[in-house]
């Protein structure tokens, strides 16, 4: 099966790192696109625990609230929206990001 996520566009996630968040290209676009679907985002969400740190979460159904995932803790939302995005990236790409 064909990936979702082409692993060789690097240059996507190069833009992503560099700016998480405002306009993207219609590339980059198209592949946010993706990765946010309900079926592939794993119902992934950052979730802030006091100012200044973040953890990824996980959204549950029924207005319950969301499992935290506390392993990791983000000093910005931007880190965990990398965080993020990698996770997505490997799920829908079937490959590990790395970036040069």
């Amino acid at each position: 099966m064909k990936p979702l996520i082409d692993p060789k566009r690097l240059d996507l996630a190069a833009e992503f790192r560099a700016r998480p968040f405002g306009r993207h290209s219609p590339e980059l676009q198209g592949a946010l696109d993706i990765m946010h679907r309900p079926e592939h985002c794993q119902d992934m969400i950052l979730v802030s625990i006091e100012p200044g740190k973040w953890v990824l979460g996980q959204r549950l159904p029924d207005g319950k609230p969301p499992r935290l995932f506390e392993d990791l803790v983000f000093a910005s939302l931007e880190d965990g929206e990398w965080e993020a995005f990698k996770r997505r990236w490997k799920a829908l790409s079937g490959e590990d990001l790395k970036l040069p």
